[in-house]
């Protein structure tokens, strides 16, 4: 059956390599480029206009584009109208602001004489008509974004190619983390930039790190097989996804990625999610796996296969009911963060790796911005596309009466979502993910 592929939302005109969403700004914002390399290719920021149009149907208009000179923004992170973008072996701080522009006094001035001077508008505009040569007095508003270079920090010491890998803001904002290719973890206070740690963390690169809610523990993620929790600069446990799976050599796999996510309807809970990915190649493909933590004292919840495709990006929802994940070869799943059973996968949605992804907060700017839809994610390569990913909205099956003895004909809902296989292929399925709650 011949292969589909998600619309693009929007291209690029260079290799994407990062996507955030501001909720409180209503913007999306991409970044990438082509590098230090003289192809004419260029590099970078990207402020999009992200719109519902209809029912389940979306549009993006380019508001701004903020060049980064020769520096492709590899990474970063958005928070309160500010960016920190990874550019080779620094992190570029930039603040940017939207707002409305309208005429000043001079130009109403203008149109307003330009108004006087067509006689036959005169005659019109009694009439409450515009006749020929007549300027309307309409303000044209439009949306204008102000980007401000604040400052930038050496983010990576590496001595023969210093690149910065992975940048996070803590959830109170008063941490600014960053991570490179030395295996050094370093540390700012924010805003003042004011250094805190900077301490070796793994034996090589760094692929990710995260930091829990209270900025309690920092998980980082290293290329040296081995995943481990910090707090402060003291590292407090190296974690073992596969004391479980003793089947698995523990030199087979490594760590990808790692990110908290909450607990819907848990308040005091937490959760931690990794990615694990084989560490060589082999004649018949290893499976990648996700594992499931609790988020305060570390033990391993669950762990469950998903594909043969290499992982390459991961997401997880504000809410915590998702998970993303994106391939090396471009596709596109989402997961169900308590199960970690895959509810929705397009086969090389991208052409080549997929790079990043967000999830779609609930609003934009008080907007509903998600349709009909569950959840509603973004995707981007370094194919230059953005593409938009959704899940419909759950059906409630109805009222099931039990009768038994504990039970005493308390009523039970099971809210259901359709699986697909594989959409790019075979459209969507009939089977489902029951999800037994109490109501």
């Amino acid at each position: 059956m011949r292969k589909r592929r998600v619309p693009d939302l929007y291209r690029a005109p260079f290799p994407l390599y990062s996507i955030k969403v501001d909720p409180s700004t209503g913007l999306v914002i991409t970044a990438g480029g082509g590098g230090a390399s003289k192809t004419g290719i260029k590099n970078a920021v990207h402020f999009l206009d992200f719109h519902l149009v209809g029912e389940n149907q979306y549009s993006t208009s380019l508001l701004h584009s903020h060049d980064t000179d020769t520096r492709a923004t590899m990474n970063m992170a958005v928070a309160n109208g500010v960016i920190a973008a990874g550019q080779d072996g620094t992190c570029c701080l930039l603040s940017y602001k939207r707002c409305r522009k309208t005429p000043d006094a001079r130009d109403d001035e203008q149109q307003t004489s330009t108004r006087r001077r067509a006689g036959k508008g005169e005659k019109a505009e009694k009439d409450g008509t515009a006749g020929p040569g007549d300027v309307s007095n309409t303000v044209d508003e439009t949306d204008q974004i102000t980007v401000i270079g604040l400052t930038e920090v050496q983010s990576d010491l590496n001595p023969q190619d210093p690149l910065q890998k992975v940048v996070r803001f803590s959830p109170d904002m008063s941490l600014l983390l960053t991570g490179g290719t030395d295996g050094h973890i370093r540390v700012w206070e924010f805003p003042s930039l004011k250094k805190k740690f900077d301490f070796r963390a793994h034996e090589g690169e760094i692929e990710d790190l995260d930091i829990s809610p209270g900025n309690k523990h920092l998980v980082t993620v290293g290329r040296d097989f081995s995943c481990s929790v910090w707090s402060g600069n003291q590292l407090a446990m190296g974690l073992k996804w596969n004391e479980t799976m003793p089947h698995l050599d523990e030199k087979s796999y490594r760590y990808l990625a790692c990110r908290f996510g909450k607990v819907e309807d848990q308040k005091d809970a937490l959760r931690l999610y990794t990615v694990q990915i084989p560490h060589k190649r082999e004649r018949k493909p290893l499976s990648c796996y996700l594992t499931k933590w609790d988020g305060k004292s570390f033990l391993p919840m669950l762990t469950s296969p998903c594909g043969t495709e290499v992982v390459s990006s991961l997401a997880v929802s504000d809410s915590g009911t998702f998970l993303g994940l994106g391939t090396v070869t471009g596709s596109v799943a989402i997961y169900i963060a308590f199960s970690l059973q895959k509810l929705y996968y397009v086969r090389e949605s991208h052409g080549i790796v997929v790079t990043d992804l967000a999830f779609l907060p609930g609003s934009l700017k008080g907007r509903n911005i998600k349709g009909n839809n569950e959840t509603t994610m973004l995707s981007v390569a370094v194919d230059s596309r953005c593409q938009l990913h959704a899940i419909p909205n759950r059906s409630k099956f109805g009222i099931i009466i039990l009768q038994n003895k504990f039970l005493n004909y308390r009523p039970l809902t099971i809210d259901c979502w359709c699986i697909p296989q594989d959409i790019s292929q075979s459209g969507w399925c009939c089977s489902s993910v029951a999800l037994w709650s109490w109501r």
